[in-house]
Parts: structure tokens; sequence; C-alpha cells
């Protein structure tokens, strides 16, 4: 059963308890609020101001398990708080481990300050969780797909436009990471696993996923150095640092280019096309 007045309380004391900065929004002049506006958090958390005020004023309808997610997510909550709050919900919290896509605050506050940088939060399984607005306009959102498409190594065998993004000479080399990787989770999860899944369909549906992945090769890991290839700017260099969150098997992705570069002077350019897009 939910618990209104409890639910009600935890969200208004997580909301005043952050602040603009904490989860990379301007702060702005004339602010008297204590932590974040509601409609702040609303937007955080990708529904309306007023649903979201409701809850606050403990009204409204009981809010769906994806719903609780979004505010967790929104509101920067620990693996701990967000299962506080799906109790305070009447829900069962999701289960913790390499399936969860719940980010921890330590990784979403290091990617709210990467605004000026492409950079993503995806899983062990190459789902992408989160994107900076740059890394939007390097690779477009990838945030939408569902289901296994949600993995960039299961689209790189069953969606041929996956490829363009990315340099004609690396393809093979991407064909074997991708097919290694997987194997290597499927694995540490075991056979009843999402990765094994996945194993499975791509076994069903890509004679070429078959043919590399009867080799058996473990251990390719991603060159530090990747080059993709922008349908508007062309070719890019870029450096790829990644700093990974054990807790969840999180990486976020980090990509820069070397000063002075001609690629530097394309993600300058993407930075202007993406702001402008925004107006």
């Amino acid at each position: 059963m939910i618990d209104r007045p409890g639910l009600a309380e935890f969200l208004r004391s997580r909301r005043e308890s952050l602040q603009p900065e904490d989860v990379g929004l301007p702060r702005g002049r004339r602010r008297r609020t204590t932590g974040l506006r509601r409609e702040e958090v609303a937007a955080l958390c990708h529904m309306s101001t007023d649903y979201y005020a409701r809850l606050e004023r403990e009204r409204g309808p009981r809010p769906s398990g994806q719903m609780i997610a979004s505010i967790a997510q929104g509101l920067h909550l620990s693996l701990d708080e967000r299962d506080h709050l799906f109790r305070l919900a009447g829900r069962t919290p999701p289960p913790r481990g390499p399936d969860s896509d719940h980010i921890s605050p330590g990784l979403l506050r290091i990617l709210d300050r990467l605004q000026d940088t492409p950079a993503e939060i995806v899983t062990e399984l190459g789902e992408t969780l989160r994107q900076t607005p740059l890394g939007i306009a390097l690779t477009g959102d990838l945030t939408g797909h569902s289901g296994p498409a949600r993995s960039l190594g299961y689209r790189w065998f069953t969606d041929p436009s996956t490829r363009q993004r990315y340099a004609a000479e690396d393809h093979a080399f991407l064909t074997r990471m991708f097919v290694s990787g997987l194997r290597e989770v499927v694995t540490l999860r075991g056979p009843d696993s999402r990765a094994a899944h996945y194993a499975q369909l791509l076994l069903a549906r890509s004679e070429e996923f078959r043919r590399v992945w009867d080799e058996h090769e473990v251990g390719v890991r991603p060159w530090e150095v990747k080059h993709f290839v922008h349908p508007e700017v062309g070719a890019l260099e870029l450096t790829c640092q990644t700093l990974v969150d054990p807790g969840q098997s999180h990486l976020l992705l980090v990509h820069t280019a070397v000063p002075g570069s001609e690629s530097h002077e394309k993600l300058r350019l993407l930075s202007v096309m993406g702001a402008q897009s925004l107006h």
C-alpha cells in the first residue's frame, strides 16, 4: 500500500537537498527556493510538473514502477534511497546488480559536469542509459531503443544503419570485439542471463555473428582511439577513456579530441550545431 505522507515528505526532502549544480543545471539569478524547484525535478524525471507536484501534496494516482524509477534517477538517489522510494510507493524495488538500469549518483554527477564533451553511461551489454548533449550530437540519441535493440552489440548485427557511424576500416575489428565481449558476459552471468538471451537471438538471426561466435575468441578489448563518421561533419578521431562503476556494472565513456586537431574543431562545430537545434 502506498504511504502518501511518507512519499511526499521523502520527495520534498530529497528535492530540497539538491542544488542546481548537483544535477548539471544553471543556478540563475534571484533564486529563493531551497534546493531544486518542482519544475526542475519534473524535467529531470521526464514528467509533468503537475504530476510531480501532486505527489508532494499527497495526491494523484499511485505512481507506476516506471515512474518511481524515473523519479529515483532524476533525484540522483542511491540504491538504498531508490529502494526506500519504491516501498513508500507500495512497489517492490527492482533487483540490483548487472541488470539494473539505475545509475549511481556519483557517476551521474560526473556526467553532469561533462556537458561540453561527448560522453555516455552504458551497461556491460552496451545499452546506453544516459548521454551528454554532445554525445547525442555525435552518435544520435541512443536511449530510445527497447528490448535487445538497446544493446549496441545487438544492433551491430541486426541494424545495418548502426555501422554507418563508424569508419569502415574498423568494422571487422568491432565485429570481433562485440562478439568477444558478449561471450565473456554470457560466461560471467550464466545461461539464464540477459546476455545469454541476446546471444541466442543473434545466433538465430545473423550468419556473421554465428561465424565469429564459433571462433571462441575472448579478450578483444576496445581501442583507445575510435574513428567515428558523422553525417554532417564527417570523420572524427577521438580518444575514449572509461570509468567503471563495479557495483552496477556500468561504464562512463568519455570521448575527447587532441586540442588543435581537425577532430577537435569538428567537435566544437557539433557543439554549436547541437545548441542551435535546441532553439
